[in-house]
């Protein structure tokens, strides 16, 4: 288990360049951040650590965008650069979901895929989105989902108290 100091400096190297003005707090390996500037909400979390190679931080986002009538947007920043047309898939308890990827992001494929992740998110203990890199080589990111349900109605409220 890493130390609570680990995941305070990783969500605020997150956050900085997400912009976040307000810290909503942090839950296990999840943090909640308010922009009211945007405005925009949002959940966010760093990937697992690996050895493997990686050309980003990889992490995710649930946001919510009220000028935008969005809540509860699922976002990845990928490891690597996704192979142009890449299957990009997620899999939390056994069950998969497509996603849409570009360049080193991928996103639910509807709101209706984003409210089924966010169900499937609060009944498991880790999820892991899977793709192919530019050069071909398969990699994955697996986070752990502890905090994540806290951190998302924390998100979630926040924006919708606008």
């Amino acid at each position: 288990m890493r130390s609570l100091a680990l995941p305070l400096f990783a969500l605020t190297a997150l956050a900085a360049p997400l912009a976040a003005k307000d810290s909503l707090g942090v839950f296990s390996d999840w943090g909640a951040f308010r922009d009211p500037s945007v405005p925009r909400c949002y959940a966010i979390a760093e990937a697992a650590p690996s050895r493997l190679q990686r050309d980003f931080q990889p992490y995710m986002t649930v946001a919510s965008w009220p000028a935008r009538r969005i809540r509860g947007q699922v976002h990845f920043r990928m490891s690597r650069e996704l192979r142009e047309g890449a299957r990009v898939t997620l899999r939390i308890a056994r069950r998969n979901y497509p996603m849409v990827g570009g360049k080193a992001d991928a996103w639910a494929r509807d709101p209706a895929t984003d409210t089924a992740i966010l169900a499937a998110i609060r009944s498991a203990d880790s999820m892991t989105i899977f793709a192919t890199d530019s050069r071909g080589r398969r990699f994955s990111n697996t986070y752990a989902l502890a905090g994540a349900a806290s951190a998302i109605d924390a998100a979630t409220l926040a924006c919708a108290r606008r």
